[in-house]
């Protein structure tokens, strides 16, 4: 039996495309490059890339981008638009709870809950974290953003999707969120690319930065940063506070 994010995203890059948090592309790369210095020797795992957004932009930029991602419709998306832009770039289809690389890759980027922490248990999710890990070459970085668990308890989920909603997008009804283990289960309602309609049930975690620190300490990275996340303008001088949905999170080995 699929799951729901395998459900979600068949016959849907194009409306992946227009839905309002793919806007910040730009910016977000814009923060990426500052991270490495512009070094465009290094090469950058780009997982759960979806339509390809972050690995089109920097690969025309000048980087060496590999793009991982479940969804065989999103990944065909991502090389329709590459070639339609004459870029060659290296899409491949894995599950990024067991990734093939090790010991291959500068930096990995998982943005816009690329695969984690949308796994149905937390030792999936940790699954991936350790598969990005072991990817990294020594002095490797991470940076990927990731649901902040302090925003429900201070905040409605409902209210802050709904506003940033816009038309055309997928929308979430009857969410609930389990104090006892920061997970928010929704009902999901949208329009597949050939306009079917679809209603899926998610299931979502959402991470303290205690809890992420922890984590990638374990996998030894040595330093690890947590900032809010504001779409399309991330930045260091942005402290992560109870009012942000995401969280930036910015590791090295």
């Amino acid at each position: 039996m699929k799951q729901w994010y395998e459900e979600l995203f068949q016959n849907y890059g194009l409306k992946y495309d227009s839905e309002s948090f793919t806007s910040g592309t730009m910016g977000e790369c814009d923060f990426i490059e500052s991270e490495i210095r512009f070094n465009r020797q290094l090469r950058i795992l780009d997982i759960g890339c979806g339509t390809g957004r972050h690995s089109i932009e920097l690969t025309k930029r000048g980087y060496k981008i590999t793009g991982i991602d479940l969804s065989e419709s999103l990944l065909n998306r991502a090389k329709e638009k590459a070639s339609e832009q004459n870029l060659t770039i290296d899409f491949q289809q894995h599950d990024a709870r067991d990734l093939p690389f090790s010991n291959e890759f500068d930096l990995a980027i998982m943005l816009c809950e690329g695969a984690f922490p949308l796994m149905e248990t937390d030792e999936m999710n940790f699954q991936i974290l350790q598969n990005v890990a072991k990817a990294l070459k020594d002095k490797g970085k991470f940076i990927f953003t990731t649901l902040n668990g302090l925003f429900p308890l201070f905040h409605s989920v409902k209210e802050f999707l709904d506003q940033a909603a816009k038309e055309g997008d997928a929308t979430c009804e009857n969410i609930t969120f389990d104090l006892m283990t920061f997970r928010d289960q929704s009902l999901a309602i949208l329009e597949d690319d050939s306009g079917n309609k679809k209603e899926l049930q998610c299931n979502e975690r959402y991470y303290v930065p205690s809890e992420i620190t922890w984590l990638l300490k374990s996998l030894d990275f040595k330093t690890i940063d947590i900032y809010g996340a504001t779409l399309g303008a991330f930045s260091r001088k942005d402290t992560l506070t109870t009012n942000d949905f995401e969280m930036l999170v910015i590791a090295e080995k």
